[in-house]
């Protein structure tokens, strides 16, 4: 591990208790050790952007802070709170932990205004017509609120992508994960969908982001962690990971991606 000047796992923003942290997180898909002794602390309102070479970890670490992944040791807490093992008390866990995926995830036979109400009704027990009223102004929040009352299959991937981050947000979640939320978008398409996440984080949401958007890491992140075989490698500020990185395996990661 590379070290800041500063203790790089402790966040920059309000270095009081972080609102997501990780410790000694380990786990292997058989004899594949995907993360390795992770040691990750994240404040309330910080965007993390984690980077780094196919099946470095990325997206497996990601998706443990929300369970959909068990790790085989170690522990992580979202608010203060280790994460419940099952039933009820981790749907509420998922409710609090936003997360965005690659595919978008719609119910394909519900229209878009009733994938975003579905969960505040199921889950948070919120009245119908509360629901409603919070899935349009969602919906107009990202761009799509004239969308709402068609089906997923007629709005391009970029409006569903947006859908999908409505969906989450009407949950009112404490954090939102984004698994490479615009891999699977046709160019055009990518920009409107960081449109919405770089709003998002102005407006304080803490936020980790898997992606291979270098413009995305530079503009919107408080902080870009590297990673590569299941450790994080080196962290830090976009403006110094970017313009000087430390370790030789980030070094030779953005000479690839930055001039091709």
């Amino acid at each position: 591990m590379t070290e800041n000047s500063a203790d790089p796992s402790v966040p920059e923003k309000g270095r009081g208790t972080p609102l997501v942290s990780l410790r000694g997180v380990n786990k292997h898909f058989g004899a594949l050790h995907v993360l390795q002794d992770i040691d990750l602390d994240i404040a309330q309102g910080e965007v993390v952007v984690l980077i780094g070479p196919s099946g470095s970890g990325k997206s497996t670490l990601c998706r443990t802070i929300n369970r959909l992944e068990t790790i085989d040791s170690g522990t992580i807490e979202v608010d203060g709170r280790p994460l419940p093992a099952e039933g009820r008390e981790l749907a509420r866990l998922r409710a609090q932990v936003g997360m965005v995926f690659q595919s978008f995830n719609l119910f394909a036979h519900k229209t878009v205004l009733q994938n975003v109400v579905l969960a505040q009704v199921k889950v948070g027990r919120v009245p119908r017509a509360e629901a409603e009223k919070t899935a349009r102004e969602l919906l107009e929040r990202v761009g799509v609120g004239a969308q709402a009352d068609k089906f997923p299959a007629q709005l391009s991937g970029g409006q569903q992508q947006r859908v999908a981050i409505a969906r989450a947000l009407a949950m009112d979640p404490k954090v939102m994960l984004f698994d490479e939320p615009t891999s699977a978008l046709d160019p055009e398409m990518v920009n409107e969908v960081l449109e919405v996440m770089r709003s998002l984080a102005a407006k304080g949401m803490t936020m980790v982001v898997v992606t291979h958007e270098m413009g995305f890491a530079r503009s919107a992140a408080n902080r870009v962690l590297f990673m590569a075989d299941g450790r994080i490698v080196e962290q830090n500020t976009p403006e110094a990971f970017f313009t000087a990185p430390r370790s030789d395996r980030a070094k030779d990661f953005l000479s690839k991606i930055l001039h091709h």
